[in-house]
């Protein structure tokens, strides 16, 4: 079984990804309290939470230990390179946290490496963010493909989620023997196919009333607008501060970690009842969630913040899949008809 440790974690979207019968999380690391709190609902493996880089302080002091896995995950923060952000990057401490990451691999060595962020990561301070991430791991002896997957076009899940997922493995180790394979055919192994979209939002909302708190009154101010605005049942609107936006591909816009708490964010949609907001779990369901993902007992502005801050699952467990193939030499370019492409 492949073993998997967890960076930056959240409440553990990545982490179901992996847990996936051929691999299996056995630690994860989160500073947030509350996600650590969602966390634990639904994991029983070790859960260091804190601040990674005091972990990383104690194990170099060799006051603590990071057990050694196969494959070494990191959603790391975002908000440093989005384009919703400031796009301050590695001046930013959450950018910094990519530096973390290559602290944690030089003292464990897994033999893979999985990271996600958002698409604006290749193109931020014209490319030179991502040019030293990318070096920095060649430096490191570890090869790099990297990919933008969008979650409608991958994973059949209505959202618009455009995300860059980031793939190397040890070229030093001599059992996996990775170089064998050179980058452009790593790239080839490790790429997914579009898969059709047969889901609308209509299969992942809920058809009964929802809670009242989810519904807008008529006396709010902004309930014109959006009795005017919001005609299409098939879709889902966000409120943009002062006008109503439409997906035009009648699909989810990209989920948020402001949603939901005031912000300009919030997935709105129509129903026999009328104007709402989507709920947390419908919001889950949307990242690929499952019904039986169990959430605590805190405010919904939490629980649309672990939400946002999460990952489509369906498109992560894709990936997992092709590196898991990879590291039990379970592929092959000729098994995968990749040498006549």
């Amino acid at each position: 079984m492949i073993t998997v440790g967890s960076l930056f974690a959240g409440i553990g979207g990545i982490c179901l990804a992996f847990n996936n019968g051929k691999s299996h999380v056995v630690w994860a690391n989160e500073i947030d309290p509350i996600a650590s709190k969602t966390y634990r609902e639904n994991f029983n493996h070790d859960l260091y939470e804190g601040d990674i880089n005091d972990f990383i302080l104690k194990a170099k002091k060799r006051e603590f230990t990071f057990p050694q896995v196969d494959i070494l995950t990191a959603g790391f923060p975002c908000q440093a390179f989005s384009i919703a952000g400031y796009q301050k990057g590695f001046e930013d401490d959450r950018g910094n946290l990519f530096f973390s990451i290559l602290e944690v691999v030089k003292l464990i060595r897994p033999k893979a490496l999985f990271l996600e962020n958002v698409k604006n990561l290749r193109s931020h301070d014209k490319g030179r963010t991502f040019k030293i991430i990318k070096n920095s791991l060649l430096d490191l002896g570890y090869t790099f493909n990297d990919f933008v997957f969008n979650t409608m076009t991958y994973s059949n899940i209505p959202q618009n989620r455009e995300r860059i997922f980031m793939i190397s493995f040890d070229k030093t180790d001599k059992d996996l023997n990775i170089e064998r394979f050179t980058e452009g055919e790593l790239g080839l192994l490790l790429h997914i196919d579009p898969i059709p979209l047969t889901k609308t939002i209509h299969d992942l909302i809920e058809p009964e009333k929802q809670d009242e708190i989810y519904y807008y009154k008529p006396d709010s101010k902004i309930y014109p607008e959006l009795k005017s605005s919001m005609t299409n049942r098939d879709t889902i609107y966000q409120w943009r501060r002062v006008y109503v936006r439409e997906n035009q591909n009648n699909v989810c816009p990209t989920l948020t970690a402001n949603m939901g708490t005031g912000g300009h964010n919030v997935p709105l949609i129509i129903d026999d009842f009328g104007i709402r907001k989507l709920t947390p779990r419908e919001c889950a369901r949307f990242q690929g969630f499952p019904d039986s993902f169990k959430f605590p007992k805190i405010a919904n502005s939490h629980l649309y913040k672990q939400i946002g801050n999460s990952v489509s699952i369906p498109l992560i467990g894709r990936l997992a899949d092709k590196m898991i193939d990879i590291l039990t030499g379970e592929v092959s370019l000729e098994d995968n008809l990749l040498l006549d492409l």
